[in-house]
């Protein structure tokens, strides 16, 4: 496959990125893995990440990436503002703290 005409990337309709481009793909004819005679060739917009194709057809292409896009009104369902939380009960101890008892006090 090469790179053929506008090499603008377009938006691709499967993954939607803007990764879709014109390329011109060969079918060859193969001795031994050798290419050796093209058989048929074709012209296709394909998208580098997903490897999504189709064939150039008169009148359609890919859209171009911002092209119409509008900015909606903010959605109310929005986080509520950051608030500083209060620290755990036990935050002032700082590690394991075992409890173990006293050397005064000796199991009976």
């Amino acid at each position: 496959m090469k790179p053929e005409g506008d090499q603008t990337p377009r938006l691709c309709p499967r993954c939607n990125n803007a990764s879709t481009i014109r390329m011109k793909s060969r079918q060859w004819f193969e001795l031994c893995f050798v290419p050796l005679i093209p058989m048929r060739s074709e012209h296709i917009w394909i998208c580098t990440i997903c490897h999504w194709s189709v064939p150039l057809q008169q009148g359609w292409e890919p859209a171009l990436p911002g092209y119409g896009f509008q900015p909606g009104p903010q959605s109310p369902w929005q986080a509520p503002p950051y608030t500083q939380m209060s620290p755990p009960p036990n935050a002032a101890q700082h590690g394991y703290q075992p409890g173990y008892p006293a050397a005064s006090q000796k199991p009976t």
